[in-house]
């Protein structure tokens, strides 16, 4: 059983992220770096019945967060307010047991995972996650604030380690970016 473990040091792969009002919907690319502190989301979001493209860098040693737009070549840039989490089963953490993802009659037909419930009171948060039972592989996290209602995370065709690690390093472009005053920027109002 995956129990009180983190997730390998680097990740990348696909994820998909909602909102239970429906408000927005995004399936995308993430690139997960726990050793460097950096997170990149390359994004394809549908909200309010408009899609764009849009890239989220998160450097949390820097404490910045950009948002990156390739295709327009323009970036903006904001302090984050938040700290780096690890990809992580909560110390405080109570695990559901354990459940079968498809099912086990057939070899191929089913994942072993872990979900995992908590609160994290400074947020005022709540959470339902849910990681593979070899490996540790984050699968799925439900979170909740008063401030954003439930989202829903969901991790697909992981490859643990990084192929290509340029991604999180900002585009020549964001070069002279300069930090919105007064605006900051954290892993969750990425997708808002």
């Amino acid at each position: 059983m995956c129990c009180f473990a983190e997730s390998p040091p680097q990740l990348e792969g696909g994820l998909t992220v909602a909102s239970a009002s429906g408000q927005f919907f995004l399936i995308g690319k993430y690139i997960y770096d726990a050793n460097g502190e950096r997170i990149r989301f390359g994004d394809f979001v549908q909200q309010k019945n408009q899609t764009f493209h849009d890239d989220f860098l998160l450097l949390y040693k820097e404490g910045v967060m950009y948002r990156i737009n390739k295709e327009k070549q323009t970036c903006t840039k904001k302090q984050l307010s938040d700290t780096f989490h690890l990809m992580e089963i909560p110390a405080n953490a109570t695990t559901l047991g354990q459940i079968t993802l498809g099912s086990f009659s057939r070899p191929g037909q089913g994942l072993l995972v872990n979900p995992w419930t908590g609160e994290i009171p400074a947020a005022d948060a709540k959470y339902l996650m849910s990681f593979t039972a070899h490996g540790c592989l984050p699968i799925s996290c439900s979170y909740h604030t008063p401030q954003t209602g439930w989202i829903a995370i969901s991790y697909f065709n992981i490859i643990v380690g990084i192929k290509d690690p340029s991604p999180l390093t900002p585009p020549p472009f964001c070069k002279d970016a300069t930090t919105e005053i007064g605006q900051t920027g954290n892993f969750f109002n990425a997708f808002l």
